[in-house]
């Protein structure tokens, strides 16, 4: 994913961009039910009944040319929600750069919107991801240790908003949508320090508070979110690899805050294999650390490589293999990494078309209880 930098715009700025956040365009009224998903011990719940989802990583839903700066191509969102068995899940981007509209530069909801209501419109769940940890789609600019510390609330970034101004901003105005499954706050958070200016992960350090400072930022973070939300499924959105922060025993502390409902894992690299990763990072362990917290463990990013490097009716086959195994060890989703309107069969991608038959798997995965 692109790496870019997060512009850095005045405090005044930011206050004229949530006066019009509230004023100028005000939360749509909906009269849905909030908290359709609930997480236990024992995994998820949809209207009170046990649910176990399949679904897509289609990060690139809220993109729309004629409004925003967008992420990848756009999506018919009806043709794309409709190719989907009912009760499946989506995870999208729902970053501020996303609700900022590129010719007047102000806040502008309408493309997320959008994705709300057709996703309900179909019957379907998804699960915003309201910023990423690499900043893709956004500035571009890893957020680092003193990010998670402090700069979630300081930083200035897209639309004039801090990251927990432009929390408040969406949770308030969707958290009544019928298709919400609940939030990730960031996308695969790590807490290093950037060794040089680039920020590779060749160069970044991980510093001994890495842990308490991740936790830290889920403690308050998660009280902001909920207090907006009060009773908002938060998804922790972790890579679960062994990363900064959440490596080894790690994982267990960062995921024992309170206010995270749902762990989770993104597994990529290991075709076929239902439990991926060693002893100390792998997936299996991580199901063993869920057991213990009483969280569900989800697997919402599954990722192989198909086009030129191999059909993608083989990749269906290797993803059915590991979801099967993942799901009797205690898995509580299966999200493959990723849906794109303009596949390209001529390159060795992640790419998953629209008349992939991913789709069908999902559909095939997908249950909900009595």
């Amino acid at each position: 994913m692109p790496v870019m930098r997060i512009i850095r715009r005045s405090c005044l700025v930011g206050m004229l961009a949530l006066l019009i956040a509230g004023v100028v365009l005000p939360a749509p009224v909906i009269g849905a039910p909030a908290n359709r998903v609930t997480a236990t011990a024992d995994g998820l719940r949809l209207d009170g009944r046990p649910w176990w989802p399949s679904g897509l990583d289609a990060y690139q839903l809220a993109t729309d040319w004629s409004i925003n700066t967008g992420c990848g191509a756009m999506v018919d969102l009806d043709s794309y929600f409709a190719a989907l068995a009912p009760h499946s899940l989506t995870r999208f981007d729902l970053f501020a750069q996303l609700a900022v509209n590129k010719y007047t530069g102000a806040l502008d909801f309408a493309p997320m919107d959008a994705v709300f209501a057709a996703a309900a419109r179909h019957d379907q769940m998804v699960i915003p991801v309201l910023a990423a940890g690499e900043g893709a789609c956004e500035s571009g600019r890893f957020k680092d240790h003193g990010w998670y510390a402090t700069g979630w609330r300081t930083e200035i970034g897209a639309g004039g908003l801090t990251f927990e101004q432009w929390m408040r901003t969406a949770v308030r105005r969707w958290k009544n949508s019928p298709a919400l499954a609940g939030w990730e706050m960031v996308g695969e958070p790590e807490t290093s320090i950037c060794g040089d200016t680039s920020c590779g992960w060749q160069s970044r350090i991980c510093p001994p508070d890495a842990a308490l400072v991740l936790r830290s930022f889920f403690d308050n973070a998660g009280a902001v979110l909920h207090r907006v939300h009060r009773s908002g499924l938060i998804w922790a959105g972790l890579a679960g690899g062994g990363q900064c922060g959440t490596a080894g025993p790690q994982y267990e502390y960062v995921g024992g805050s309170r206010h995270l409902g749902v762990l989770d894992y993104h597994d990529y690299g290991s075709d076929g294999v239902p439990l991926p990763g060693d002893q100390w990072n792998g997936l299996a362990e991580r199901i063993r650390q869920g057991a213990v917290l009483g969280k569900p463990v989800a697997v919402n990013e599954i990722g192989q490589s198909a086009g030129s490097c191999a059909s993608a009716a083989q990749r269906a086959a290797d993803f059915r293999t590991k979801v099967t195994g993942q799901r009797a060890a205690g898995t509580a989703t299966a999200l493959f990494w990723a849906f794109v309107p303009d596949p390209r069969p001529d390159q060795c991608t992640y790419d998953i078309g629209p008349d992939d038959p991913a789709f069908d798997l999902v559909a095939d995965l997908t249950t909900v209880g009595p």
